[in-house]
């Protein structure tokens, strides 16, 4: 038996977990295929432009595993999370990514999460799925294909409630977003968060309608528009939504999305602020795991 081998046993006595790296994309794909709907946003961080902006890990144990993706660029860090409650948790004493991030999880996950971050604004959301057979096209509110052109007006609008908005003109014209005017204003957007075309599948997001004109179907006419032309080349679109915001639920219904998933979403920082704890425990599990090729974390 080899010494690879002779530590790849040892794990089977012990409850301890093997964390690597992910770097080969179709390895990714196939772990997060099998929940497509929860892990889209995911999906579509695979794409060549926001691959290299990533960062994938694996917990393995003997009867489970967590994988956990920290992502930059866009917007800011995202981390999403997917997996067994002990392999996320062996995974983020040593990997929990950046201090400030933006949390995806499962509701399962959240006790495992507060050990390792502050969760501010914390809102358990329930994430949606349509696909072409299911969408009903409703409303017959007129919008319009947004282009990088619009972003200044874009931007206006999503500000309309006092939080900035810094779009670019190059990512509203590399997504799908759709508008509806009054008076020559913009007054309600839906666009995309992301769209994976090696998955065909997409998120569909921003959904915002200004104060003065909402309850008048904008939303559900532009977000109907957005999740039109994402069918054309996708198998399914998902959105997420607040549990208590009823009527949005209800047009989100209308349309043909089904609730598939409840997760976590939220701002979230991480309790070891400096990390010198966790540089500590990498190292450990550097040293534990120099046979096996990895890190292995008790």
């Amino acid at each position: 038996m080899t010494r690879a081998e002779r530590s790849a046993a040892a794990l089977e006595r012990r409850d301890e977990f093997v964390v690597r790296p992910l770097r080969d994309r179709q390895q990714i794909r196939r772990i997060l295929e099998g929940r497509r709907p929860y892990a889209a946003y995911a999906l579509g961080q695979l794409e060549p432009v926001l691959f290299g902006m990533t960062e994938w890990w694996l917990s393995s144990g003997p009867r489970n595993q967590a994988l956990v993706l920290h992502a930059r660029g866009g917007l800011g860090n995202a981390t999403f999370a997917m997996g067994e409650a002990a392999a996320l948790d062996a995974l983020l004493r040593v990997h929990p990514g950046p201090r400030h991030t933006f949390l995806t999880c499962e509701v399962s996950q959240l006790e495992t999460m507060r050990r390792h971050f502050t969760l501010d604004q914390r809102q358990t959301m329930i994430r949606m799925q349509v696909t072409a057979a299911e969408f009903r096209r409703a409303g017959s509110e007129p919008v319009r294909r947004l282009h990088g052109s619009d972003v200044r007006a874009i931007n206006s609008l999503y500000r309309s409630d006092g939080v900035p908005s810094f779009y670019s003109a190059r990512q509203i014209e590399e997504s799908v977003y759709f508008g509806a005017e009054r008076d020559g204003y913009l007054v309600a957007v839906a666009g995309t968060h992301v769209i994976s075309s090696a998955s065909a599948i997409a998120v569909v997001g921003n959904v915002y309608t200004h104060p003065r004109y909402r309850n008048q179907h904008l939303a559900q006419a532009t977000t109907a528009a957005v999740t039109e032309q994402l069918l054309t080349f996708c198998r399914e679109v998902v959105l997420s939504v607040d549990p208590a915001n009823e009527p949005a639920v209800r047009a989100y219904e209308r349309l043909g999305y089904r609730e598939v998933a409840r997760l976590i979403e939220g701002a979230a920082r991480r309790r070891d602020g400096i990390g010198a704890a966790t540089t500590l425990r990498r190292l450990l599990a550097r040293m534990r795991g120099r046979g096996a090729g990895a890190e292995i974390v008790r």
